[in-house]
């Protein structure tokens, strides 16, 4: 028995020590066979984490796709995907976990292929630390500086320069004395000052995680030695207090709680905070966990906090500490690495994610794009995959913030697709733009109200779309017309005319075509408010601006009119020779010719031009209208 209760001590000793290990994640990085991989796999072989099966299949796969010449390649044991063996390349990002007894290791590796950027901004955005791969044959290249780059923008100030088969340079300190010297001034320029530069052949093992006898003119650490015992300093432990809230509890009436994660500072019962973008100021009361309550909370921790006061509190409300509470705004400027393989438009509408919170945005403005090979800034009117911009981004809500310096979590965001809900960009909020704090709502007396009651009717926008020729704007007039009989108050946004106007600084791009519709969008929302039923007559060939037109309106104010006619017969309608010239190439970005139109999904009316005359379908939208109050 005695023997028996040592040996559960013994484990229960071995797996607190486990449990209180600091956990490091950190990203490898560099150029194709620079030896990512391999570095990897030695750690793992190293650590001695792999099981005999493990082991077995590595045998067995190096010599069927190894590039050693049947020798071990630890490259095969974190190059996972059968078609990244048969290439000899890393196509995605492989995530490892492993441990020694000093601590806990989650190490993304990535691949270095300019296509891939999203690939390694995804591995990076969790990553305390970055080891940049150099291979001592090579130094420097233009990869080196791509990695780099994207490093600093995400946030990552500790760099392991790890300058790797130094045995193929027969351990030469005089070859790797420029290289770090090289990636220090490099690095420096980008940001990052906490630069630890290591010699080692990682294929042969030496100074990964032992120090090499070939090496006996380095006196730094091993690689591994720097990683178990490099201090990490966070600025969000400098903050204060924040807690996105993630749910707000609620088991009964006597109890209500709000939960999440805290990712900056640390609370105590008592403290006084503030809960934004609200404002409103309440006390801790408890801090509440399945294990019963606790005396106070920081970083890291998981827990549920009830106040002092009933405060209407919401999923994605921020609380933090009201002494240097975070800002709130609903513009900024922010860096974005775009992921989507459709381009990025300004004035689209996409989802905003930071936190726990939710909002509609639009990127405004493209200030430039940036050459992530040489950091040179760029014009640019779109984003296409793997650039990255700096842009003005609009929001519909206020929502609390931090800097991306001083707290990743409350600093970065993805932007999602409203379509298919897929993450189509990943961004870093810089800061706040002043016109956020300088533009307010006015509180006018006479509103939208007031003024459709004056008219006698119910303001409306009808917003006609369908191809050039397909008698969107005939219809439209008609409709106009057998209004105005009626005695309603009207007004006709017609496509080609805004086009002499308020958009006559605009081409047929689809940078400009959706700018072209967030403009008319804004002006039927002012006409709508003037209590007048507005008709929109534009191609308006993407569903996504449709939906940000309709977005802008209340429930019942929008009406999508869709004019469905076949493409023969608006060609054989086409009065100004347009589909002739587009085929004959003589226009460029034509919709229905070498630019898509997408027809609605739901439309309040649709019309089949070819079936029906003009007077007929304008009667049709009328009744519809009339029938909606």
């Amino acid at each position: 028995m005695g023997m028996e209760h040592e040996a559960a001590s013994a484990i229960d000793a071995y797996l607190q020590q486990h449990e209180t290990k600091s956990l490091l994640r950190f990203i490898t990085c560099g150029s194709v066979d620079d030896g990512k991989s391999t570095l990897l796999g030695r750690l793992l072989y190293d650590s001695k984490l792999l099981f005999d099966d493990q082991l077995a299949a590595l045998e067995g796969d190096s010599l069927r796709h190894g590039t050693q010449n049947g020798e071990l390649d630890f490259a095969l044991l974190v190059d996972g995907l059968s078609a990244e063996r048969e290439q000899g390349i890393t196509i995605d990002v492989a995530y490892r976990f492993f441990s020694t007894d000093r601590r806990k290791f989650i190490v993304a590796d990535c691949p270095g292929h300019e296509q891939y950027t999203r690939n390694m901004a995804t591995g990076a955005s969790t990553a305390d630390l970055a080891v940049m791969l150099v291979d001592a044959r090579k130094g420097l290249l233009t990869q080196t500086r791509r990695h780099t780059y994207i490093c600093a923008l995400l946030g990552i100030r500790h760099v392991l320069l790890a300058v790797n088969k130094m045995d193929l340079v027969d351990y030469a300190e005089d070859v790797f004395r420029p290289i770090e010297v090289a990636y220090r001034e490099l690095a420096a320029s980008m940001g990052i000052e906490q630069v630890t530069a290591v010699p080692l052949s990682a294929l042969r093992g030496e100074n990964v995680s032992s120090r090499s006898r070939n090496l006996g003119w380095y006196d730094g650490p091993s690689l591994l030695e720097h990683l178990e015992t490099v201090q990490l300093v966070r600025a969000a432990d400098a903050i204060g207090f924040r807690l996105p809230v993630q749910w707000v509890c609620r088991p009964d009436q006597n109890f209500r709680g709000y939960a999440g994660q805290v990712v900056a500072g640390s609370i105590a019962p008592g403290d006084e905070v503030v809960v934004l973008p609200s404002g409103v100021r309440s006390k801790v009361a408890r801090i509440v966990t399945a294990d019963g309550d606790l005396p106070h909370a920081g970083r890291g921790d998981t827990v549920t906090l009830t106040l002092a006061d009933e405060r209407d509190i919401s999923r994605g409300d921020v609380i933090a500490a009201a002494v240097r509470p975070p800002q709130v705004a609903d513009q900024f400027a922010a860096h974005l690495l775009w992921m989507g393989e459709s381009p990025l438009l300004p004035g689209r509408s996409y989802w905003l994610k930071i936190g726990t919170r939710t909002v509609s945005a639009q990127v405004t403005e493209i200030k430039h794009k940036v050459d992530v090979n040489t950091q040179e800034s760029l014009a640019a009117k779109r984003l296409e995959l793997n650039e990255v911009g700096y842009c003005n981004i609009s929001l519909d809500h206020a929502i609390a913030f931090e800097s991306y310096e001083h707290c990743h979590a409350l600093g970065a965001f993805i932007l999602i697709d409203r379509q298919s809900n897929g993450t189509v960009a990943a961004g870093t909020l810089n800061f706040a733009l002043r016109r956020a704090d300088n533009i307010h709502w006015q509180h006018l007396d006479v509103d939208r109200t007031a003024r459709a009651r004056i008219k006698g009717q119910a303001p409306a926008c009808l917003w006609f779309t369908g191809l050039s020729g397909s008698g969107k704007s005939t219809v439209a007039n008609l409709v106009e017309k057998r209004l105005h009989a009626l005695g309603y108050h009207t007004y006709m946004l017609d496509g080609d005319n805004v086009r002499h106007g308020l958009n006559r600084d605009l081409g047929f791009t689809a940078e400009d075509r959706v700018e072209n519709i967030r403009r008319v969008a804004e002006v039927a929302k002012l006409m709508v408010d003037a209590g007048l039923i507005v008709l929109v007559s534009f191609i308006s060939p993407f569903r996504s601006e449709r939906r940000m037109a309709r977005d802008l309106f209340a429930e019942g104010e929008f009406s999508e009119v869709f004019m469905d006619t076949p493409l023969a017969i608006c060609e054989q309608r086409d009065a100004k020779g347009l589909y002739a010239k587009a085929r004959a190439g003589e226009i460029r970005n034509f919709t229905g010719i070498d630019s898509p139109y997408e027809p609605p999904e739901h439309a309040e009316v649709h019309l089949h031009a070819a079936e029906r005359s003009a007077e007929a379908m304008a009667q049709q939208v009328v009744d519809v209208l009339l029938g909606q109050g």
